[in-house]
């Protein structure tokens, strides 16, 4: 028993010699699987890694906003505008003031101007630098000649950028390509962030090891080693978390990214890709449109001041803000050049002289997001007809638009300007305005404003307030009527009298005139330049409310029209830019031109992809048109609008029409000159009563605005069918000039009266109609 005892110790003690001396093969057996399993984890994430970089890399590397831009100003011998107004331009153009030598600069003194201008591809063609010279006296510009650059009788200015659409992720830049840049900025950039660019495969562990020492000894990330390539990829593709799972992608993705694409490839999207400051919501992305944001030059134009500084702001963008932080900016700029000086790219004079230049920034941005938010508004619903959102988001289009930034000025300044003095109180705090202007013949938006704060980008007014139309509906009535000319003419007798109507479920409707005064009798003219309710309602029941709503739609009106009388008074609900394309009809001779905000879209490189090209269909007897004309005319000089002459110089001749709604809750003004057409609303959002008329509240807004700009006076041809004969409107009877209660007014042929009244035996009024037709 005590040997089997003996044996069974002995073999209990044998295998715990076993797991010290087999320990070994089990440990690497797992090291060597655990390496396996790491290895192809690794080479899984690296494969993945390799696809994120390859696929972004060969699509579309970018998505690059679209840019709006305004009509591009034409300078000639004769252009109208005046000298206030060409300065404004070109500051929102970009252009600083200076000596005119350089491209983008300009020098004024007094009405007398030299202009350096940069340069622009426009859809049809390249429009070469060039350095102009001119006056503007009497708002024309004078003595225009170009100095030096090709001769051309007519320059067109580089065009305003007035907004963007922007990807969701709000980055927005300009794309160069590598041999655009000036060859100093990408040697100035190796010299600071990377000397060794051309030498390494995307990481420099050298520089790594010195960053992680740095970074041990601190206890945490304080210093990074980053090469150019290692850059591009956090920013391009990955966070900007500091940790070092973050840090060993970079340095994996860099390799990847070096070992695909070339050296000029990555430091092409390099240039493009950096970020370099912040405009609202909106980042600055790339030296391209840095180079517009903080000089208001192209980069190419950029010395070495400017391109020290730009570089200088990799680093921290916000902390070397060079308009928030000048002293900064400044070392930091010439910290770079001497970085260049050393390395021999500059010598020591050219540093010292840049090192004591002043930094050379705009005193804002040549351009912020939107500056104009309504005219945008519309812009891109006109836009969603033929373009995916999408698209405009991304493809990086040019899209030309027709807003005048002279013509916009006026309208905000007019609306912002007498607003506040239209009421007082609560009133004049809830009071609102709308504005819309064209161009009379083309039906081009020159400018739009869509409330009391023209920057607000939020309700847009001009398009979405929709609100009852009041008396403007009346040229419409009467143009229905005169084209039935056997019935009706400008002198026809129309009863200005009340009425009732009943209508069959028993409820009863008496329409009244604003001022509750009843006239009898009233030539068509003047009910009409007078703005009477109760000779338009009896003249549109007479010709029939669908005829009215049919004419009405001819001119353009989308929107539902309803088939009550009422609408005889405006019942009719519009926005101001459905009655802006509604009253182009009637300033354009029957001649229906739909509103457009576009002239052309091109993609980022120039091609034309959309013309929008002027169309016009008739839509109405012009001879028809010219009588109702006539009495809008009369409307300025008789009527309800001539308190305007109050503020629009005598000499201009305007048509136009007033439009009030019940208890002053709309206020509206819709006229025109010979080259403009504009529509005026005043009111309030809540649709709160107010004490205005549209003589007293959307008048006063048209007039200041009118009053600004140089334009022409409304002279329309008179069409054929249409003769001008002295009438008597009283006794409806053809009369000589000089006779009392004579009137020339245009008359269809065959309308005229078959009577004549003579005035031969009123011998005084001949005389005195003589020496006034003398004198005159």
């Amino acid at each position: 028993m005590k040997k089997s005892t003996s044996s069974s110790k002995h073999n209990r003690k044998t295998p715990r010699k076993s797991p010290r001396n087999g320990r070994r093969p089990w440990f690497w057996r797992f090291v060597f699987r655990a390496g396996a399993i790491g290895l192809v984890l690794l080479a899984g994430w690296t494969v993945y890694l390799d696809a994120v970089i390859t696929s972004r890399f060969e699509g579309r590397r970018f998505e690059v906003p679209s840019r709006v831009y305004a009509r591009p100003l034409e300078l000639y011998d004769g252009a109208g505008i005046s000298a206030s107004a060409l300065e404004r331009e070109l500051g929102l153009s970009g252009f600083r003031k200076g000596d005119g030598s350089r491209a983008g600069t300009y020098q004024r003194s007094g009405g007398r101007f030299i202009i350096s201008t940069r340069g622009f591809q426009f859809p049809d063609g390249k429009e070469p630098r060039r350095r102009l010279a001119l006056t503007v006296y009497r708002d024309r510009v004078e003595n225009f000649s170009v100095l030096s650059g090709d001769a051309s009788p007519i320059v067109r200015l580089e065009p305003a950028q007035i907004g963007g659409i922007y990807p969701s992720h709000k980055e927005d830049r300009i794309l160069v390509q590598l041999e655009e840049v000036p060859a100093l900025l990408p040697t100035t950039l190796m010299a600071v962030e990377d000397r060794n660019f051309f030498d390494h495969v995307g990481i420099a562990p050298l520089s790594i090891a010195r960053a992680m020492l740095a970074n041990i000894r601190a206890g945490q990330i304080v210093q990074g080693g980053s090469t150019l390539t290692q850059q591009l990829v956090k920013n391009f593709f990955l966070t900007r978390d500091q940790t070092l799972v973050r840090k060993a992608n970079e340095a994996l993705m860099s390799l990847l990214l070096e070992l695909h694409y070339e050296k000029g490839d990555i430091l092409e999207t390099y240039l493009n890709e950096v970020y370099l400051g912040q405009a609202g919501t909106r980042s600055i992305n790339g030296f391209g449109l840095a180079s517009q944001f903080y000089f208001g030059e192209s980069l190419r134009d950029l010395q070495e001041h400017q391109i020290a500084l730009l570089v200088g702001m990799v680093k921290g963008p916000s902390y070397y803000n060079p308009r928030r932080h000048p002293e900064r900016a400044t070392k930091r700029r010439n910290l770079v050049l001497s970085e260049m000086e050393e390395a021999g790219l500059i010598d020591s004079v050219r540093a010292a002289k840049a090192k004591g230049k002043p930094l050379g920034v705009s005193a804002r941005p040549s351009y912020s997001e939107n500056r104009y938010p309504a005219y945008i508004d519309l812009v891109r619903r006109h836009l969603a007809r033929d373009y995916r959102e999408e698209d405009l988001r991304s493809e990086g289009l040019r899209i030309f638009t027709t807003l005048n930034p002279a013509i916009q000025y006026a309208a905000e300044y007019a609306v912002t300007d007498i607003l506040g003095r239209l009421a007082s109180g609560e009133t004049r705090e809830a009071l609102e305005a709308a504005m819309v202007v064209t161009a009379k013949d083309s039906g081009e938006v020159l400018a739009l404003v869509g409330g009391r704060d023209p920057q607000y980008a939020g309700f847009n007014r001009a398009l979405d307030a929709n609100r009852p139309i009041g008396s403007l509906i009346k040229p419409f009535i009467y143009l229905a009527a005169l084209e039935q000319p056997e019935r009706y003419t400008l002198i026809t007798p129309v009863l200005d009298k009340s009425f009732t109507l009943e209508f069959d479920d028993g409820r009863r409707w008496q329409p009244k005139n604003y001022d509750k005064i009843e006239r009898g009798e009233v030539p068509l003219h003047k009910a009409l330049s007078h703005s009477y309710n109760l000779p338009a309602v009896r003249v549109g029941l007479d010709i029939g409310v669908d005829v009215v709503k049919e004419t009405l739609q001819a001119f353009g009106v989308t929107s539902s029209i309803s088939e009550y009388p009422s609408m005889l008074l405006g019942s009719v609900t519009m926005n101001p830019v459905t009655v802006a394309q509604m009253y182009q009809g009637l300033a354009t001779s029957g001649f229906n031109t739909p509103l457009r905000t576009i002239r052309e879209v091109t993609d980022a490189g120039g091609e034309a992809l959309s013309r929008y090209s002027l169309e016009v269909d008739q839509v109405a007897d012009p001879a028809a048109v010219h009588l109702v004309q006539y009495a809008m005319q009369e409307t300025m000089q008789e009527g309800t609008g001539k308190s305007a002459y109050y503020t629009v110089p005598e000499e201009l001749t305007l048509a136009g029409k007033t439009g009030t709604t019940d208890d002053g809750r709309d206020s509206w003004f819709a006229g025109f000159s010979g080259d403009l057409l504009a529509v005026s609303w005043v009111g309030r959002d809540d649709n709160g009563p107010t004490s205005l008329t549209g003589a007293s509240g959307a008048l006063p807004v048209w007039s200041r605005f009118m009053a600004q700009v140089p334009q022409h006076s409304f002279s329309p041809v008179v069409p054929d069918g249409v003769q001008y004969q002295w009438v008597n409107a009283e006794r409806q009877a053809l009369t000589k000039e000089h006779c009392n209660g004579a009137r020339m007014v245009p008359l269809i042929s065959g309308s005229e009266p078959t009577q004549t009244v003579s005035c031969s035996g009123n011998l005084q009024r001949q005389i005195e109609g003589w020496f006034e037709g003398l004198f005159r």
